[in-house]
C-alpha cells in the first residue's frame, strides 16, 4: 500500500508519551510540511506557537484540563491576520481581514496545515493528539501564549514519541458521509444502519454503561457536549473573536 494511504488509515490518537524531546531538526521538517498546505490566496493566515520549555508547558497543559501532560510539545495553530494587517501598513495598504470571512478562511488554512503537520509526524513516528479543548478556554491560551489582537487559538495539538498503542478507533464509513452528486437524506432506518459501527463497538457499548445513558447518542448530548454548555463556551468565543477585533461586520 502506498505509505501515505497507510498512514492516514492507521491513525491513531496518542495522549501518552515518554519523556523524548522532539528536536529543533525534526520540528522544523514537520513545520515545512504545513507551510506547503494550500491556502486562501497564499496568504497563510495562520501562525504556530511550539511550546516546550516550563513552566509554559504545564501552565497550557492546565488549561486543557490536564490532558496529555506527558506531551514534549504542544503545537497551538492560530488563525493569524494581524501579520497580515502588519504587512498592509508596512505597504501602505488598506487593513480589511478582522471580520467573520477572514476568520473562516483562516480557520479553513490552520486545519490544511495542522493536517499536514500531523501526517508529517507520524511519517517521522511521532504521536499526538488533537484538543478541542482549546475552544473552551481560548481567551485563557491567547493570555498566556501573548497572543496580540488578529491571533486567535483554534487549534492545539499534543506531540512527542508515543508511550503507548491506543485502541484503533472505530469511524462512519462512506455509507455515511458520501453523497453523490447532491446531498441525500438519509431514513431513520439508513441512519441507524451507517452509525451501528459506532453504536455497537464494545468499547462504546460499555461506555454507555459506565454513564448510565440509555444509548451512545445521549452521552455526548448530556454528559460530554450538553446544550447549556454549548451556548456559554459559544458565548465566550464570541466576544474573545470582537475584543480581537475579528467582528467587524
Amino acid at each position: 500500500m502506498n505509505n501515505t494511504i497507510d498512514i492516514l488509515l492507521q491513525h491513531r490518537s496518542v495522549r501518552r508519551f515518554t519523556s523524548e524531546a522532539v528536536d529543533d531538526e525534526l520540528l522544523g521538517q514537520i513545520i515545512d510540511c504545513g507551510l506547503r498546505a494550500s491556502n486562501t490566496g497564499n496568504m497563510q493566515l495562520y501562525s504556530v506557537i511550539a511550546t516546550r520549555q516550563e513552566p509554559l508547558r504545564s501552565e497550557l497543559c492546565k488549561l486543557h484540563f490536564g490532558q496529555c501532560a506527558t506531551a514534549p510539545l504542544w503545537l497551538t495553530i492560530c488563525t493569524d491576520v494581524a501579520r497580515y494587517h502588519q504587512y498592509c501598513r508596512v505597504n501602505q495598504c488598506d487593513e480589511p481581514y478582522g471580520n467573520l470571512l477572514w476568520f473562516v478562511s483562516a480557520l479553513v488554512d490552520a486545519s490544511l496545515c495542522a493536517q499536514n503537520i500531523c501526517v508529517a509526524a507520524e511519517a517521522k513516528g511521532l504521536g499526538f493528539c488533537y484538543l478541542g479543548t482549546v475552544n473552551y478556554n481560548t481567551r485563557q491560551i491567547a493570555e498566556l501564549l501573548q497572543c496580540p489582537k488578529g491571533v486567535v487559538p483554534v487549534i492545539a495539538i499534543a506531540m512527542g514519541h508515543p508511550d503507548e498503542e491506543p485502541r484503533f478507533s472505530e469511524r462512519l464509513g462512506r455509507d455515511a458521509v458520501l453523497h453523490s452528486e447532491t446531498y441525500h437524506v438519509p431514513t431513520d432506518d439508513e441512519l441507524v444502519a451507517s452509525h451501528k459501527v459506532r453504536d455497537e463497538h464494545p468499547f462504546n457499548r460499555q461506555m454507555v454503561v459506565e454513564n448510565g445513558t440509555r444509548n451512545y447518542c445521549e452521552i455526548f448530548t448530556t454528559k460530554r457536549y450538553p446544550h447549556q454548555m454549548n451556548v456559554a463556551v459559544s458565548r465566550d468565543l464570541l466576544n474573545f473573536l470582537k475584543d480581537s477585533d475579528m467582528w467587524d461586520f
